[in-house]
């Protein structure tokens, strides 16, 4: 037990011979709650003790009566029982329902958003305890998580009507808007009234912030806060959290409204639409309905086992925590009726300021002001105008070229999102053009580099290898340029022609063809130095090389080289195959034995030989002439133009 505890002047001590104080639960404002054991019943209690500084103020006095009044006409399973009220000498008490658990905002602060199903069984609770009370004439006036009480064994139960009022006497003075600031209705800031609508604001409030897991409004000074509620409009909870369905988003702008006409008239027709909601959405509340009291033991009470039923600033939203031992031992009666006096004036004085900026809010400062909603990623400028129009602003569209966002999507707007500005004040949304187009110009001959620069200042993207090919054009020069839309199939189909120029567009790829030179000319060399050469140019040489017979080229060496079938540019890694000579082609001799001169001579030119014989049997007559013999002999297999050498005879 913390020092605290053990100086607490209250822990042991028997309330008005019934209740035996056991622990110190939380400390607010008006009142400090203690877990107690109820002797007569053997039950375990909420003790809450009103301060002792206030215990004379009559007004207090009432409003705490009133709270255990209000509070007891109810009953309801979602709503903490209030058993008894009494007075123990100058300690004014109430005896509670004792209820272990969390509160709802200390779930909030650990899971800090609530899934669907968690929050509309929450909701359904509240609503189910807010409408037995509107049902009997009172008005909660400071619903709030802290508020909503999550029991160890499932029961949800809304409980703290210490500002509940009748709903017959529905004006607050600026002391009596004690309400959280967070949770506060447009009504109760610029009217100073309140009725069940007001409850219900606030429960639209408390589901925003149960599916996004923040507050609509924000602001350094709560007056700031409160100047939202009376100008700004909540947004959908779906714009934080796109996982909320639609009907919570329209149940939420339904609670909402500014205008307390627009809202649900109670808690209970807000619970038949959330009923209704329930069954669109297939969600049955996992909520209990009912819970016994337990009976306890006569035991020791250890502090880590207590959860407070009550906020710590149970009484009010301004009333700090404070861990300081009872405060009732610190003041003296006559020294409350001295200092009072003095509140009444800094009372007063905070009540003039806040006329006074409440004027200058609304006449020239943020108050006139709305901000500019965030519709970056909205699909289309309609829905953006429709969002900007529910803060009467006036949108108006603007295309712009955008590489990252599609078009037809909202880019941006100026001013930005949370600007704050003058109602119907103009709003320029940028809405996505897709890419821009890009023009090229002839890239035939021009060098590499120079290429790419001029593709990658359009941002058309240049893979970092280029595809190379042996050509007639200059080495690092550019050959082809192939250029794929974005988007478009891998397959090659959609690719656009651009060495001759094209209109593409920005964010596209591009595909460079870059000549190598033209391949040396290996016709004449030896084999092995051909063979040798090409390899060293990454091509692949077939082995064995092709054999052809030449008359021109000697044997041994390089007639030609065999590229590609279709005759295309070769690349390194290409096969490549050489044609070899075998020098020139052979034919048979034909047989000239026994043939005149003359006959032998046709002959043997036909066959694309000459002859060679003795000159002197030029002087006989032909048919006296007869080759004898020759030289190859007849089917030999000799090179055209060789010389055959006849013997001659004389014929008989």
């Amino acid at each position: 037990m913390s020092t605290s505890q053990q100086t607490d002047p209250l822990i042991g001590r028997l309330v008005d011979g019934r209740y035996r104080v056991r622990a110190r639960i939380a400390r607010g404002g008006m009142a400090t709650v203690y877990v107690a054991t109820d002797l007569r019943l053997e039950r375990r209690v909420a003790l809450k003790v009103m301060h002792g500084h206030l215990s004379d103020d009559t007004v207090f006095q009432s409003r705490f009566i009133q709270e255990a009044r209000a509070a007891a006409r109810l009953a309801d399973p979602h709503v903490v029982n209030v058993f008894d009220q009494g007075q123990d000498g100058d300690m004014a008490y109430l005896v509670m329902e004792y209820l272990p658990g969390i509160t709802l905002r200390e779930l909030l602060r650990e899971q800090r958003r609530l899934t669907v199903p968690q929050a509309v069984s929450i909701l359904d609770a509240v609503l189910s305890g807010l409408a037995a009370a509107h049902r009997a004439g009172i008005v909660h006036r400071d619903v709030k998580p802290e508020n909503v009480l999550l029991a160890e064994d499932g029961r949800i139960k809304i409980g703290d009507f210490g500002l509940a009022r009748a709903t017959t006497a529905n004006t607050a003075s600026g002391a009596q808007l004690l309400g959280t600031i967070a949770y506060l209705a447009p009504e109760l800031v610029t009217r100073g009234t309140a009725d069940a609508r007001s409850d219900i604001y606030a429960i639209g409030i408390m589901l925003y912030e149960m599916l996004t897991g923040e507050q609509p409004y924000k602001g350094e000074q709560p007056m700031q806060i409160a100047f939202q509620h009376a100008t700004d409009s909540v947004p959908r909870p779906s714009v934080k959290n796109p996982g909320v369905p639609e009907p919570l988003d329209e149940l939420v702008l339904w609670a909402t409204e500014k205008s307390p006409d627009e809202r649900p008239i109670d808690a209970r027709e807000m619970l038949q639409r959330l009923r209704e909601i329930e069954r669109e959405l297939g969600i049955t509340p996992n909520v209990t309905r009912t819970g016994p009291v337990g009976v306890i033991r006569e035991t020791g009470v250890q502090t880590g086992e207590l959860t407070a039923v009550l906020p710590a600033a149970a009484t009010g939203p301004t009333a700090a925590i404070d861990d300081a031992d009872n405060a009732g031992r610190l003041r003296r009666a006559t020294r409350r009726r001295r200092t009072r006096g003095a509140w009444l004036v800094v009372l007063v004085l905070l009540l003039a300021a806040l006329a006074g900026g409440l004027g200058w809010w609304f006449g020239s400062g943020p108050g006139s002001l709305v901000p500019v909603a965030d519709v970056t990623g909205v699909t289309s400028f309609q829905e953006a105008s429709d969002i900007l129009a529910q803060d009467s602003l006036v949108a108006t569209e603007q295309g712009e070229n955008s590489l990252e966002v599609p078009a037809g999507t909202v880019i941006r707007t100026d001013p930005t999102g949370g600007t704050r500005v003058d109602r119907d004040s103009s709003v320029t949304v940028f809405v996505s053009l897709g890419p821009a187009a890009a023009d090229f110009g002839s890239f035939a001959g021009v060098a590499e580099a120079d290429a790419r620069a001029t593709l990658e200042a359009q941002s058309v993207g240049v893979p970092e290898e280029s595809a190379t090919f042996f050509t007639d054009a200059a080495a690092g020069t550019v050959i082809g340029v192939s250029i794929r839309p974005a988007g478009a199939p891998d397959d090659g189909s959609g690719d656009v022609a651009c060495l001759d120029g094209c209109s593409v567009h920005q964010g596209d790829t591009a595909r460079l063809q870059v000549s190598l030179g033209p391949l040396p000319d290996v016709a004449g060399e030896s084999e092995g130095k051909a063979r040798s050469t090409l390899e060293g140019l990454q091509l692949v040489v077939a082995d064995p090389s092709q054999t052809e017979a030449s008359d021109q080229v000697d044997e041994g060496r390089v007639i030609r080289l065999i590229g590609k079938d279709d005759g295309g540019w070769l690349a390194p890694g290409d096969t490549v195959t050489l044609v070899v000579s075998t020098g020139p082609p052979l034919f048979a001799v034909p047989n000239l034995v026994d043939l005149t001169l003359a006959e032998a001579r046709k002959a043997a030119e036909d066959a694309g030989f000459t002859i060679d014989y003795d000159d002197r049997w030029d002087a006989f007559p032909d048919p006296f002439t007869r080759v004898e013999s020759q030289k190859p002999d007849a089917g030999d297999m000799e090179p055209r133009g060789t010389v055959i050498s006849l013997r001659i005879a004389a014929a008989l």
